[in-house]
């Protein structure tokens, strides 16, 4: 690394994640490439746009690209330090897929120099960091590397995690903690002083390893937590109680913070992140796998109750109401709104409208389905049922009289002023919950 200037930097993987953080590396100061292997996201940025919805980060990406600080390129070109940030999915047996995480690490081993530094970000299984260290010395055997050699290594290789908030990831990329995982202490070191540039909060260095496992126990956490939630609702709705009432006032408890249940989960983190933890350990893990398994099966419930409440009103137009795995976001990976949407879209056609505001086109599964997207004003005025699959602010803002006389499919608990069945006289117009 460069101790007269900033360091040169190469970002490998521009998406949800690659992207944002580039940009801010960038506006540090640093001139920064970003390597993607799809032409139109290359074309995109160098253009000074985006390819994703993030707050702010549009004028962001478009200032460093103006300056000179950003550009980016479907190969990776020498530099000072290399972050990689790719997809790490996992297969239909839940076992992790390393690939993208090891391509990008060939594709960056014929550039390196004495002095570099390699950093991992992908959310990975314990001892991805070490594959990565193994990986390069294989493929540059003249280059001494950090674990495997008793000398003074000739680069620096460690493990920083994100732990952002879509929405907010240009904030707390700057201002959340990071724990620094080094193959070597001296790697954690190279790593911090390279992420002091840019990152305001509190740089912790630790073990690679350790570092891994601390960013799959974050996600693991929520999931187990979200998973209680969402048996709670099957249990609430089971009983014939209303989940969101009993949630708040279990929630009065001074030691008590029950979570909100929805859908399932979806997400690239929550939703998958844990089965990394289990594919390492299956034997020690039974919590964490009944997790998984109560918040795919929230999902499944979601699609079954749907499902008998569209059939019980025969050529009722139905509007599923978001498709992105949370609020406010266009990021739909892993989404249980796009999934259970899709299902039912494949059963009842072209009755299922899609409304869904951070999106210009319906995904490809929805396809020769008959499903169509409309806006939210012509769900309102034309539609007789009401999916509420995601809380978009734009959804929480309707207000009362323009949902009444609606039969209503609340699983976010976005609206608890509309009224139950048995407050409401005549035809009964009825609230799902949970």
């Amino acid at each position: 690394m460069k101790s007269e200037n900033k360091p040169q930097v190469c970002v490998v993987g521009l998406g949800y994640i690659g992207l944002p953080t580039a940009a801010i590396i960038a506006r540090s100061g640093s001139r920064v490439q970003g390597v993607d292997v799809t032409q139109s996201v290359v074309d995109t940025i160098n253009r000074g746009e985006i390819h994703i919805e993030e707050v702010d980060l549009d004028g962001l990406v478009q200032g460093v690209v103006s300056r000179g600080l950003l550009s980016a390129s479907l190969s990776v070109e020498a530099a000072d330090v290399f972050v990689i940030a790719v997809p790490t999915p996992f297969d239909k047996d839940h076992q992790p897929d390393i690939s993208y995480v090891l391509a990008a690490a060939r594709s960056i081993a014929p550039v390196l120099k004495t002095g570099d530094c390699v950093i991992l970000e992908s959310t990975s299984p314990v001892g991805t960091t070490e594959a990565i260290r193994d990986l390069i010395a294989e493929l540059r055997p003249d280059l001494k590397v950090p674990g495997l050699t008793t000398q003074t290594p000739d680069l620096s290789i460690a493990y920083c995690p994100e732990r952002v908030l879509p929405g907010r990831i240009l904030e707390e990329l700057t201002n959340n903690d990071r724990s620094i995982g080094g193959i070597t202490p001296r790697c954690a070191r190279k790593a911090i002083a390279f992420y002091k540039l840019f990152v305001r909060g509190q740089c912790i260095p630790t073990d690679a390893r350790s570092a891994e496992m601390t960013k799959l126990v974050e996600n693991a956490y929520r999931d187990v937590n979200i998973a209680f939630a969402n048996e709670l609702s099957i249990v609430a709705d089971r009983m014939g109680l209303d989940v969101w009432e009993v949630i708040r006032l279990a929630n009065r408890h001074p030691r008590v913070n029950i979570l909100q249940p929805g859908p399932g989960v979806g997400g690239h983190c929550i939703a998958v992140d844990p089965w990394f933890i289990v594919a390492s350990a299956p034997e020690e893990t039974p919590l964490i796998r009944t997790a998984r398994g109560v918040n795919d099966g929230k999902i499944r419930h979601v699609i079954a109750k749907a499902d008998a409440l569209i059939a019980a009103h025969p050529g009722a137009k139905i509007a599923a109401l978001g498709l992105a795995f949370k609020a406010n976001i266009d990021d739909f990976r892993e989404s249980p709104a796009r999934l259970v949407a899709a299902t039912l879209a494949r059963t009842y056609g072209e009755r299922i409208q899609i409304v869904e505001p951070y999106a210009s086109t319906l995904p490809r599964e929805f396809e020769g389905t008959g499903a169509t997207q409309i806006d939210l004003d012509t769900a309102l005025e034309d539609c007789d049922i009401l999916l509420v699959l995601v809380d978009h602010d734009i959804f929480r803002h309707v207000p009362l009289a323009e949902r009444a006389g609606k039969i209503v499919y609340d699983t976010r608990g976005i609206w608890p002023d509309q009224p139950k069945p048995d407050q409401q006289a005549g035809s009964v117009k009825l609230q799902v919950v949970g």
